[in-house]
């Protein structure tokens, strides 16, 4: 139990150190800022509090001395500054090993940790820091030895499962004890027979009068990380001259009166509105889910082809519990971008400072939510993004003073949802791309020939392809020519796209499209032949009709009148080379892509599918226009296709440099070739369809 209750600590403290940091990075904005203060004191105030009860004196030792800086800056004793922001956030970032440390990653320097404290003490004045856990007589730190003494009444009871959660009521009394003189009356009136009672519950409560100089912030800030799991009253006795040897006051006559500020926090296990969850039991759960809902679609099957009218009723009642199961399990992996995104306010701070630029990061859809397992894989390309804007896109203040631009520039990091996808953006006002530069670096390095005619958009390319590097200096941030490599693979990894815009002496913007979760989905399931297919359903508009005459009506040409709309379709039998008949009537799915409204012609539409996603493996990995496989009910494979590269891919093949050639083997190939793997044929004995 101690184990978890180390393990919860670290977790938390790693959250709290986050909001420090962004609190710092708000202060450096507005030093005046006193609620920003505030934030930073809670955060350093509990992750010494904690860190003290289950064991990690060091961080607690550190934060202790942190605290007492920033409740000078709250108090009014101190004003912030640029050296104490940047002191505070190497100080973060020294807790933040120690925590690595207690993980069994990395070791901590002890000479860093000490360096900070003794920089400390020369920036604010301060007696000698102290390394280890502060000593009782601090743990306040809301003293001033100049206020005048007063009491206060205090009543403290805990919540019943405090003790679950890893806290000592008892080192709570201790830290108190630490801001005066304190007389503490015990209350056990809650304490049932012995043989009701459960020993990891708690019943007792105490009554207690303070006599210090600090203020009311400081006492409750003792109880700031148990506050919402106990029933607390502050109240100060009035002004008298004090009596040493007065009696300590009964429950009753300590008990808080209408009107004293507190807090009552719900009794019992009910209070929790939230838990902790490991990652792993996370993904474990999505995965049985997933194999459920595949054990539903061959339950539906079954029931289909049965005239039994009790095994389609329980067909149905497990496909609607299969369904709220699924979006439930889904929902929990769905977190905001809002964590990510703080983390870069951090690295746009240090790269300012290093290459002595001013830039200023904006942030917009942080609450934008996207699968746990995309966003843990989303960092690395994002802070490769950045630094490619500080370095290359962003010039110094000097060269914007004299393009007629601000001397501090914006990089915007914006978040949105488009369909079954999230479209995140990292966009800025520099110079742009320049397009020459590209291009002669990719001929130099033979990536193009001299005379090739290459669009906007493949120029843009070329800044992916690997090793590839504008820069001729290699410097800490950049020049390698590994950045955008990494941010191609990354993002095609997770069966997503990038696109660039670039505008010269304007900027230049990087959208990433990135599916909502890589797991379930809900696709429609299309036949051509004998091969299925599934289409996200997100993508999909519609399903209209196209018969011999519509056909006949376009003169050849793969276009289709949809109300009035003529909407350009691929057929999927041609794209894929599957030969099949073709049907009379056959049915086109209406997509949306970047690309604008497209169809897809098949043989038969066969309804709803709630799409289990199957990775194909390294070998189709070049295969782009497939986001994966899913196994029907049936033990056939369905390609899940992704609307957006098929599209991308058939423009691409229409392009000048292309068109002579011919069109179906240059495009074709690799994808007729997963195809014919994966295409089911008819099985002669019992019409059911088995995998080549």
């Amino acid at each position: 139990m101690n184990d978890r209750h180390q393990q919860a600590f670290q977790e938390e403290a790693r959250e709290l150190l986050v909001e420090l940091e962004a609190s710092l990075l708000e202060l450096d904005r507005n030093r005046g800022d006193l609620d920003v203060v505030g934030r930073a004191f809670r955060a350093l105030h509990t992750i010494k509090g904690s860190g003290a009860m289950f064991g990690f004196d060091d961080i607690a030792g550190f934060a202790h001395n942190l605290e007492t800086v920033f409740d000078r800056l709250r108090n009014g004793q101190m004003t912030a500054t640029a050296d104490l922001i940047r002191l505070t956030l190497a100080a973060g970032d020294q807790m933040k090993t120690m925590l690595d440390e207690a993980s069994g990653q990395g070791a901590v320097d002890p000479a860093r940790s000490a360096g900070i404290l003794d920089e400390l003490r020369q920036l604010t004045g301060l007696s000698e820091p102290q390394p280890g856990a502060p000593p009782a007589s601090q743990a306040g730190d809301g003293t001033a030895a100049c206020a005048p003494e007063r009491e206060w009444r205090i009543r403290f009871r805990p919540g019943p499962a405090v003790l679950l959660n890893g806290t000592n009521p008892l080192l709570l009394l201790r830290e108190l004890r630490g801001l005066g003189r304190l007389r503490v009356s015990l209350d056990t009136s809650a304490i049932p027979p012995l043989s009701e009672i459960e020993p990891d519950r708690c019943y007792l409560a105490w009554d207690m009068v303070l006599t210090t100089t600090a203020a009311l912030e400081a006492i409750r800030d003792v109880f700031i990380f148990i506050e919402d799991d106990c029933e607390l009253g502050v109240e100060r006795v009035p002004d008298r001259v004090l009596d040493r040897a007065a009696p300590t006051p009964g429950p009753a006559a300590l008990a808080p009166t209408p009107g004293v500020p507190g807090k009552r926090g719900a009794a019992g296990p009910q209070a929790a509105s939230s838990i902790r969850v490991s990652a792993d039991k996370l993904d474990q759960l999505v995965n049985l889910v997933g194999e459920l809902v595949t054990v539903q679609a061959r339950l539906s099957e079954l029931a289909g082809r049965r005239d039994d009218a009790d095994i389609l009723e329980v067909s149905e009642a497990v496909d609607r519990l299969t369904s709220a199961l699924r979006e439930n399990s889904m929902s929990i992996r769905m977190l905001p971008l809002k964590a990510t995104f703080a983390r870069f306010h951090r690295l746009v701070h240090d790269l300012s400072i290093e290459l002595h630029k001013q830039v200023e990061l904006t942030v917009e859809g942080a609450d934008t939510e996207l699968d746990k397992t995309v966003i843990d894989q989303l960092s690395d390309p994002l802070v490769h993004l950045i630094r490619n804007s500080m370095d290359h896109g962003i010039e110094t203040p000097e060269a914007r003073r004299a393009a007629g631009k601000p001397a501090t520039a914006t990089i915007h990091l914006s978040a949105r949802h488009a369909g079954a996808n999230v479209l995140i953006q990292v966009s800025d006002d520099g110079r742009g791309l320049d397009g020459e530069a590209v291009r002669a670096r990719a001929i130099e390095r033979g990536l193009i020939g001299p005379g090739a005619q290459l669009s906007e958009s493949e120029i843009c390319s070329l800044i992916m392809a690997p090793g590839f590097s504008t820069a001729r200096e290699v410097t800490s941030v950049s020049g390698r020519g590994v950045g955008m490599d990494v941010v191609r693979r990354s993002v095609e990894a997770l069966r997503g796209s990038i696109d660039i815009a670039s505008k010269p002496g304007a900027g230049l913007t990087v959208t990433l499209r990135l599916p909502l979760t890589l797991a379930i989905i809900d696709g429609l399931l299309v036949r051509v032949g004998h091969a299925h297919f599934v289409v996200p359903l997100a993508n999909s508009l519609e399903c209209v009709e196209l018969s011999r005459k519509d056909i006949e009506d376009a003169h050849g040409k793969h276009i289709a009148n949809v109300r009035g709309e003529l909407i350009p379709y691929i057929r999927l039998s041609e794209y894929f080379q599957i030969e099949t008949a073709r049907p009379d009537l056959e049915q086109i799915m209406v997509v949306e892509t970047e690309h604008g409204h497209y169809g897809f012609v098949v043989d038969q539409v066969l309804g709803d599918h709630q799409t289990v996603i199957k990775n194909l493996g390294r070998l189709y990995r070049n295969v782009q226009v497939v986001a994966g496989a899913t196994i029907l009910g049936n033990g056939t494979v369905a390609l899940i296709l992704d609307p957006h590269r098929l599209v991308q891919e058939a423009l691409q093949s229409l392009s000048p440099k292309k068109r002579s050639g011919d069109r179906s083997k240059s495009v074709n190939s690799p994808n007729s070739k997963l195809t014919a793997q994966f295409a089911p044929k008819e099985n002669s004995i019992d019409g059911t369809q088995s995998i080549q």
